[in-house]
């Protein structure tokens, strides 16, 4: 039988900080409040721009708006696959746990806030921008394909993406002074929310795991894999259009090999962004590691080969 470990938090608490919190979209973005885009989006741990040796500063400070472009897409990308796992989990545990469920809905309703906020960012950047960028997508397209898999393996996914979130904040993100105030402020905010959504993701597999036998155990953990190829492969084709997109804003076409020079920086930096980062993170490899040591190894051998 899967031994599954134990988290310290509970519905109480995560409902109580999630209510002393609350935020509206309209005070964090619109009017005064703009992107400033002689500044950075991203540190570079995140975006990967200042190693590439055939970008000038200015080429690369676009491709940083470009990746900080993507990066909130492909996190509402991630939010339009949660709002239906969340709710599909709600109606499992009904009424029967009602500050569970109040705090699941309310953790539902935070992500459809964060759908909306990143559609209002893409028409804040599209504007400053001046030129388009394409993305991945329909994002419902890809949400649908991911919910054709398990609920376990699907939260899973988010679980690493949570905690991932939180990485990415008060480790990369939290600490730079150059980078754009309006950025920087729209990602605390997120933030500031997501912290209580990675516990309620914590507290949701262990309920899941708790009503499952281990072969349906063994399918969540593999869904998680699948998933993970899945978005890894969003991930390239989104390196892709990031480069198409450069080229458009800077008027420069690239050579072939320089091209695969940013391709090849992009990669590993989308690889370690959006997948090592969140896999890495003590929380979710103790998590993993309680349903299946050796799944937890796989996932170690994979940052490995990332890095």
């Amino acid at each position: 039988m899967v031994s599954t470990v134990s988290s310290p938090y509970s519905y109480k608490a995560t409902l109580e900080a999630a209510h002393k919190i609350t935020w509206r979209i309209e005070d964090i973005i619109g009017g005064d409040k703009r992107l400033d885009f002689s500044k950075p989006f991203m540190p570079d741990s995140l975006a990967g721009v200042e190693s590439i040796p055939c970008l000038n500063g200015a080429e690369k400070l676009v491709l940083n708006h470009i990746r900080g472009n993507s990066y909130l897409y492909l996190f509402g990308v991630v939010e339009e696959f949660i709002v239906p796992l969340v709710l599909e989990h709600v109606q499992r545990i009904g009424t029967e746990d009602i500050v569970a469920t109040q705090a699941f809905l309310c953790f539902a309703e935070e992500e459809g806030k964060h759908i909306n906020l990143f559609r209002r960012f893409e028409e804040e950047f599209q504007a400053g921008f001046g030129s388009p960028c394409g993305v991945i997508g329909p994002a419902k397209t890809i949400a649908d394909a991911i919910l054709q898999h398990s609920s376990l393996g699907i939260a899973l996914v988010v679980l690493q993406i949570e905690w991932m979130t939180q990485h990415h904040y008060l480790d990369s993100i939290q600490p730079q002074q150059e980078l754009d105030p309006q950025f920087c402020s729209l990602l605390k905010h997120h933030w500031l929310e997501e912290a209580q959504h990675a516990k309620l993701d914590t507290l949701m597999v262990e309920t899941m795991v708790r009503d499952l036998n281990d072969a349906e155990i063994q399918q969540g953990i593999a869904d998680y894999f699948a998933i993970g190829n899945f978005i890894h492969n969003g991930l390239m084709a989104q390196v892709q259009l990031d480069i198409e997109a450069l080229q458009q804003a800077t008027g420069r076409l690239f050579t072939e090999s320089e091209k695969q020079e940013i391709q090849t920086a992009q990669e590993k930096s989308y690889r370690w962004t959006f997948l090592g980062s969140g896999m890495v993170h003590p929380n979710f490899v103790k998590m993993l590691r309680s349903l299946d040591p050796t799944a937890a190894d796989r996932v170690a051998e994979m940052v490995y080969a990332m890095s």
